[in-house]
């Protein structure tokens, strides 16, 4: 894990590392002030002077957050030698290959996460108590401890939301739901720590549960765990963090609820990798979700008193406190299993073992219930097929995930099939091999299994991120390859000098090389299906953006009209925006808001509707600003939101159904073949689905939902029995078409830019917001 400025060879430096951290100025308006809590400001100060007064104290910057604040990671061991940390380093890589090593020369590692939702602040709070502890304490008992253990924190992992008390960081994203997508720059550097300090135990602290929620979770727990590695001494310090927390005496903390034993299945589930906890579990850590219990945040926040305020941030303080001690202590003093089953679980993916059967009673309480398990394929294979740039970026975001791609550097047949040199294999039988399979297998759909779902509960890299990748089940494997740091390049030019080219909009960095080129104030042409046209005049600007970008330009046809650069109107949310943005458009974000205090549209192409914009709701001057853009702009629109605006804006006839309200994941597909369904992906993702019935003359169906509509997730019907898979198979996910006042229209009722993870999909909205800005 390197530091700001670090290079690899200062992994290796020792402990303490001493870190002069900058310092910010003081702000008022910092909203733990109210709670009588530490403000970001304070954090690098007190840092500071820790680490001038001990010896086992180490601060190191890992990363930024979006607003460019510090993220501190806070490791508390005993002083060692560069020789020492290397032999450390030494250990924790025969880990992970599987070896085993002697429990008394390893250091057990422990991570503690904290503030990850920036409005559930005392994580930060009581980590400060226990780094104090550790690094100022003289008791035999600390210093024993420190000299077998390394104690990481990540004292703040929101800062941004920590300042302005908000659950999402800067960019408007739950970050507690973006790890195996890490689109955020603090997911990102969670990710580096979890990889590199690979601990035995983690906690994430959060609130707000009344009483205190503690891990494990109810199932389904994820089909890839070797959930037997895990279960038992999961539970184990579930139980102990419940006494810990018992004995500090606050009544509102007397009876901490543990999902496992607790609730019903699908409740507090710990199906999906998006989480801290679950993520962490896949680099052979024993995790936790921590919910402390007094609410401070929102409504209480901004009604209660701040005395009462500020008791129920000791007591939460107090909650944090004993859950780390509480953990620290239970794998000081169980650090041998541990560290056996952290060797067990990497050496049963290298070896390509299957997952073992756990029996009921196992731990008290499994059963049944809980059994959730997947069956490993020999290899996965991804190649160019496609999509060059999803390709790479697949790779390149596996190899970051600490996943082992190897590349051919010559062709090879595996199944039967002749792949060329350049293709990248994921040969499953490898230490992280779960977290591999989570990201490229289609997943499961679960609906029959539980009722509800806390969250998402379908994703998929492979079908979802545009690269071509094929399944090798079983069988013979003779692949000699190269290991992958990163992923070669992948632009090219494949046309004769002086040939128009050709650009297939499969990607977003499709749309990113289109709207590059379009600045240039390039003349681009689209034809009909969407393809786009390079004048062999620019073929040397082509040549530039598919180098920056990683596209391929072919020989084009002849035909299609100008192109325009597209400035969009958006009333989105903030994964939508970071979609749209990454696509290289032009945004400017709307609102009811918005245009009700005047927005001049002069300068907009197309409206994207999909969040905070409701027509009715529009002042007459607004209203009728808009009705006037949309005599000529284009709209796109998505969700419930985007199908009222239809109907209230009287665009398209088209009735819009919505599923069930909590149904998710991906789904199976149809495409037709108009200019949006064009080149699609086989699949899509929903959050709440929507459908459209009634359509009228002139509407085109671009994607139906599949007879089987759920590939994987959870979609059942309401309890009066509709909005399920059955209503939705076979009807119109996705139309298009021109309003009477003759605007081109496209209406979504699936989540192409979800969470900012279904990358695949990126190009058809792209398509979409081509074709609408045409006319």
């Amino acid at each position: 894990m390197q530091a700001q400025g670090e290079n690899q060879a200062d992994r290796y430096q020792g402990y303490p590392r001493k870190t002069k951290l900058r310092t910010y100025p003081e702000n008022p308006a910092d909203k733990t002030i109210k709670l009588g809590l530490a403000p970001y400001h304070s954090l690098a100060p007190k840092l500071n002077a820790l680490q001038q007064k001990s010896d086992r104290i180490s601060v190191e910057v890992v990363g930024q957050s979006g607003l460019g604040r510090d993220l501190y990671l806070v490791t508390l061991t005993a002083p060692e030698s560069p020789a020492q940390t290397r032999l450390q380093e030494q250990l924790r890589a025969g880990i992970e290959e599987g070896q085993k090593v002697p429990s008394g020369l390893y250091k057990a590692p422990v991570w503690i996460n904290n503030n990850i939702h920036g409005d559930e602040w005392e994580g930060t709070d009581g980590a400060l108590r226990v780094i104090e502890h550790l690094a100022t304490s003289n008791d035999r008992e600390t210093q024993n401890l420190l000299r077998r253990s390394r104690i990481y924190f990540n004292l703040t992992a929101n800062p941004d939301g920590r300042v302005a008390g908000t659950r999402q960081n800067n960019a408007g994203f739950d970050l507690n739901r973006d790890f195996v997508t890490s689109s955020q720059p603090e997911n990102r550097a969670m990710r580096e720590i979890v990889e590199h300090t690979q601990p035995l135990m983690m906690l994430d602290e959060h609130g707000y549960v009344e009483n205190t929620l503690i891990e494990p979770t109810t199932p389904p727990h994820g089909q890839n765990y070797d959930f037997d590695l895990y279960i038992k001494h999961g539970y184990a310090n579930g139980l102990a963090m419940e006494k810990g927390v018992q004995a500090l005496g606050h009544p509102e903390a007397a009876k901490p609820e543990i999902p496992f034993r607790d609730y019903d299945p699908g409740v507090w589930d710990g199906w999906a990798p998006i989480y801290t906890a679950q993520y962490s579990m896949y680099h052979g850590a024993i995790s936790y979700t921590i919910e402390i219990p007094q609410q401070v945040n929102r409504q209480a926040y901004d009604t209660l008193p701040a005395t009462e305020l500020q008791r129920r941030s000791k007591i939460n303080t107090d909650v944090v406190e004993s859950t780390i001690k509480t953990t620290i202590d239970y794998v000081d003093d169980h650090r041998g299993e541990p560290i056996s089953n952290q060797v067990e679980m990497f050496r049963r993916g290298k070896a390509g073992e299957p997952q073992r059967e756990i029996p009921d009673g196992f731990v008290p309480g499994f059963g049944p219930e809980d059994r959730y398990r997947t069956e490993f394929p020999r290899a996965y294979v991804i190649t160019n097929d496609r999509s060059a740039p999803a390709a790479a970026r697949l790779v390149d975001h596996l190899v970051a995930h600490d996943v082992r791609v190897e590349r051919a550097e010559k062709p090879f047949t595996l199944g039967g099939k002749r792949y060329p040199a350049g293709s990248y294999v994921v040969d499953m039988h490898q230490p992280k091999r779960a977290l591999a399979n989570v990201m490229l297998e289609q997943g499961s759909d679960i609906s029959a299994k539980v009722p509800v779902m806390y969250d998402i509960s379908g994703w998929s890299h492979r079908l979802l991120w545009g690269a071509s990748i094929d399944i090798y089940r079983n069988g013979p494997f003779q692949f000699n390859g190269k290991d992958v740091v990163a992923a070669a390049p992948t632009g090219n030019v494949d046309a004769a000098p002086g040939a128009d080219l050709a650009l297939t909009l499969n990607d977003a960095k499709d749309a990113n090389a289109v709207n590059d080129l379009l600045g240039r104030g390039v003349e681009l042409r689209r034809q009909e299906d969407g393809t786009i046209v390079v004048p062999g005049a620019n073929r040397l600007a082509a040549q530039e953006v598919a180098d920056r970008y990683g596209v391929r330009f072919t020989t084009a046809k002849p035909g299609g009209t100008a192109l325009q650069r597209r400035t969009i109107a958006a009333a989105v949310g903030a994964d939508e925006l970071q979609a749209l943005r990454e696509s290289g458009f032009d945004v400017r974000t709307i609102s009811t808001a918005v245009l009700n205090a005047g927005f001049d549209f002069s300068r907009i192409d197309v409206l994207f509707v999909s969040s905070g914009l409701d027509y009715t709701q529009l002042t007459p001057a607004a209203k009728a600003g808009l009705d006037e853009f949309l005599k000529r702009g284009g709209v796109v629109t998505r969700g419930s939101t985007g199908g009222k605006f239809n109907v209230d804006a009287k665009l398209l006839q088209a009735t819009p159904v919505a599923g069930w309200e909590d149904a998710n994941g991906v789904v199976n597909v149809v495409n037709g073949s108009g200019p949006i369904g064009t080149g699609a992906l086989p699949h899509s993702f929903v959050y709440s689905p929507q459908w459209f019935t009634n359509l009228g003359a002139g509407v085109t169906v671009e994607q139906r939902y599949g007879t089987t509509p759920l590939a994987s997730g959870h979609w059942r019907p309401r309890d009066n029995g509709t909005g399920g898979q059955a209503d939705a198979a076979g009807q119109a996910a996705v139309v298009s078409g021109t309003s009477a006042a003759g605007a081109r229209v496209v209406l979504f009722g699936t989540e192409p830019m979800f969470r900012n993870h279904p990358k695949g999909l990126y190009a058809q909205v792209a398509r979409a917001i081509f074709w609408t800005g045409s006319r």
